[in-house]
């Protein structure tokens, strides 16, 4: 059942707080238990991005692992100061997937009461690492209502080789009835009958800057919708170490054009106005 929210006249700018070492892709490369060991480039990365939200007025939500925030609670703050909204990623950056309930009502919980004592505001918001949200574990909706969060962006209604769940509502819905939780997913055109991504994320490095550009005004324009985008910091950081042994595949994905990825989001910050999720979709401002 769709819900029923206002469309402002921005779209939701979202950034998944992780360091390059911690995404799914490197799991195998880079396990958990070495992570503390590996250069952190997360207060660097982030600060750049808070620099270039500040330059435009835009705000946007930050979707934080613990992991990150337990040892960078100064860099939490900076976040919070800024005027953004402190959301989750979990702890550990696993996979709701490959989680049992309650290994994952344990993990969203301990994420949430930890950005919370960092932040000092409440965490409205999760988002599932990877996407990890579909149709065979939307019991993890209702383990995230009861941990008390208001929102989810975990369901990403496409057809992709890791994730995805193209039959989903491509806009605000409420997956288990309508007391369930608020999904929020991010933003995918409707072309030739298939949800297409629009919302950011690897496509927005891969493909030219003016297909995002006008995928965006589509959904403002023709489906009188917000968008909702996401990036992670580490695209901004085409210096970052390059660990041994990943595949030729892996390699592709995580690395093409993060040297042009800068100035595609100077332009994008440029070219649309930008808020925080709880502002645009819970009424908060």
């Amino acid at each position: 059942m769709n819900a029923a929210v206002a469309v402002p006249a921005r779209n939701a700018l979202t950034i998944d707080v992780e360091d390059y070492f911690q995404v799914s892709a490197f799991d195998r490369h880079i396990p958990r238990a070495q992570w503390a060991a590996q250069p952190c480039r997360i207060e660097r990365n982030v600060d750049l991005v808070l620099e270039l939200l500040e330059r435009h007025q835009a705000r946007a939500t930050f979707f934080t692992l613990g992991w990150i925030a337990e040892r960078y609670p100064a860099l939490v703050r900076r976040i919070v100061g800024g005027g953004h909204e402190l959301a989750s990623h979990g702890y550990a950056h696993l996979r709701a997937s490959d989680q049992s309930r309650d290994d994952f009502h344990r993990d969203v919980t301990l994420s949430k009461n930890l950005l919370e004592q960092l932040g000092g505001q409440a965490v409205n918001g999760y988002r599932a690492p990877s996407f990890s949200i579909a149709a065979g574990n939307l019991w993890a909706l209702d383990s995230l209502q009861a941990a008390g969060y208001r929102y989810s962006s975990s369901i990403y209604p496409i057809r992709h080789d890791h994730y995805g769940m193209p039959d989903a509502p491509r806009f605000a819905s409420r997956p288990t009835g309508e007391r369930g939780l608020l999904e929020l997913p991010i933003s995918t055109v409707r072309v030739l009958g298939r949800n297409l991504p629009a919302g950011g994320g690897g496509y927005f490095r891969l493909l030219p800057y003016a297909t995002s550009r006008w995928a965006l005004r589509r959904i403002n324009s023709h489906d009188g919708q917000a968008g909702i985008f996401y990036f992670h910091p580490w695209e901004l950081d085409p210096g970052q170490p390059r660990p041994a042994g990943i595949g030729l595949k892996t390699r592709f994905r995580h690395y093409l054009n993060l040297h042009r990825m800068e100035h595609r989001v100077i332009r994008l910050l440029g070219d649309f106005r930008w808020g925080r999720i709880d502002d645009i979709f819970l009424g908060t401002a």
